[in-house]
């Protein structure tokens, strides 16, 4: 039986060359997340597909307790809706790069 690694990295480009001119482009911090619609499948028993409607995931409860990860909504689990990633330019402490 033969044996595989597998080695993942994640690699991110500070400068890209285009056309001889270097483009800086400062790193993304992710901000946060937001849940969008609900895409639970209700009919998945018996072969369909039906969603609820939701449009967006409100939380039951506070943060840090279990009704944080539940919908007031539609009350399904926050995993069943879909979520948005937003990200925000951090801080650069880098050379300016002229062209």
């Amino acid at each position: 039986m033969k044996r595989h690694l597998l080695v993942l990295r994640r690699y991110e480009p500070v400068v890209r060359i285009h056309g001889g001119v270097a483009d800086h482009q400062c790193p993304r911090r992710p901000k946060g997340a937001k849940y969008a619609e609900c895409r639970k499948n209700h009919a998945a028993r018996i072969g369909g597909y039906a969603v609820d409607g939701c449009g967006e995931f409100i939380a039951d409860g506070e943060e840090g307790t279990a009704g944080a990860l539940r919908c007031a909504a539609c009350g399904c689990h926050r995993s069943f809706h879909r979520r948005v990633q937003e990200d925000e330019v951090a801080a650069c402490e880098c050379k300016t790069w002229e062209a």
